[in-house]
């Protein structure tokens, strides 16, 4: 009889570390799911030097992304972002490297010397070709054009970019296009999320054979023209070739990975980034604590003491027990969980189902089809 795996627990460090310098957002995107988007408050030394005490500590063991965070984190101004790097160590025995997402529009000569000096990697809020698009400002118009002239000032200064585009029409012609548009910006790499129904946003794409055939055609893409890396489809990949290994069933009983978010505020999200600035009726906010009192690391350590962490694990579990791509999704998002069903320990989500089980149906039908037009008579 095989030995029943343990419970789903919380690693005690991440590789990865979000945080939010300011909750303002310059734009306001029709899917945008953030509470305070509007709130013109900024992150206090106090905050990250919290952060950097904890990241610090990390780098002795692996290497730490600082990625960054919006709202709009340039919205945050120039000096004042660089103010609170500078409260970050190097990394003792490995980096501490920075990231930042951004919509682009705010990029200007300043930015670009910031990002080049201290090395920061730029991921670019842009959804592509076409009318229509969701990215608009507070007057309700379309912000594609400033978003380039954005892109166009890191080529200039040789700043390297990846971007993440958000899709509310999936189709293999749609899939098409934004492969063609972004390879033609000189885009590294590109993340697609389909629209959810997450936080202020109660809309989300439907439909699974548009949904398939979308992942189908860019899988389709990305091998006709591999100058860009797919981020989702790279990651499914992963997971196939593992399985393929006979090795993908050790990831199933490895500690689950925090993903934590660190507001404006200092407030610690440790999983489900997406439920920063929420409350729950029956938990409360969504959050362990402040940073400032108890450091990133005390607040990992006590997470899984609290509710709604519990809770959350605890879906985890269900996830593992119920589903035969757990090795590969590794038990789905909470924030999706919560803001579909009001609970955080549910198995499937119209989120899991349309970036992982149809991504992956999607990857199946474009190997197959590869595969039919390798077939000699």
């Amino acid at each position: 009889m095989t030995a029943p795996l343990p419970r789903a627990r919380l690693a005690a460090t991440s590789s990865l570390v979000l945080l939010q310098p300011t909750p303002l957002c310059n734009l306001d995107c029709r899917y945008c799911y953030l509470p305070d988007r509007g709130l013109a408050r900024v992150m206090s030394d106090e905050v990250a030097d919290a952060v950097a005490q904890t990241v610090g500590s990390w780098s002795e063991r692996h290497p730490v992304t600082v990625l960054w965070h919006g709202g709009e984190p340039l919205a945050t101004g120039v000096r004042r972002l660089a103010a609170l790097l500078d409260r970050f160590p190097a990394g003792r025995g490995h980096p501490v490297r920075h990231a930042v997402q951004t919509n682009a529009t705010l990029i200007d000569e300043a930015w670009c010397r910031l990002f080049r000096e201290r090395g920061i990697e730029v991921s670019v809020s842009v959804d592509g070709p076409g009318p229509g698009s969701g990215r608009v400002d507070r007057g309700g118009q379309d912000t594609t054009g400033r978003a380039l002239r954005g892109v166009a000032l890191l080529k200039e200064h040789g700043i390297a970019f990846g971007a993440i585009a958000v899709v509310s029409d999936p189709s293999p012609r749609r899939a098409t296009e934004l492969h063609r548009w972004f390879t033609g910006l000189g885009c590294r790499v590109l993340g697609v999320n389909l629209v959810e129904r997450k936080g202020l946003n109660t809309q989300a794409v439907h439909g699974d054979e548009s949904v398939a055939e979308f992942w189908a055609a860019l899988a389709a893409s990305g091998r006709a023209d591999p100058r860009m890396r797919l981020r989702d489809v790279e990651h499914a990949r992963r997971y196939v070739r593992a399985e393929l290994a006979g090795t993908a069933g050790q990831w199933a009983g490895q500690p689950v990975d925090p993903l934590p978010m660190v507001t404006w505020d200092g407030q610690v999200v440790p999983v489900g980034p997406d439920l920063a600035g929420f409350s729950s009726a029956r938990h409360g906010r969504f959050t362990v604590g402040d940073v400032r009192a108890h450091g990133l690391a005390g607040c990992l350590a006590r997470a899984e003491d609290t509710p709604w962490v519990a809770e959350a694990l605890a879906g985890i579990d269900a996830c593992r027990a119920a589903c035969a791509l757990f090795a590969y999704c590794r038990g789905g998002q909470a924030a999706n969980k919560y803001f579909e069903t009001g609970r955080l320990d549910v198995t499937e989500t119209v989120f899991c189902r349309n970036s992982r089980q149809l991504l992956m149906e999607g990857l199946m039908r474009d190997a197959e089809r590869t595969a039919g037009r390798n077939v000699g008579p």
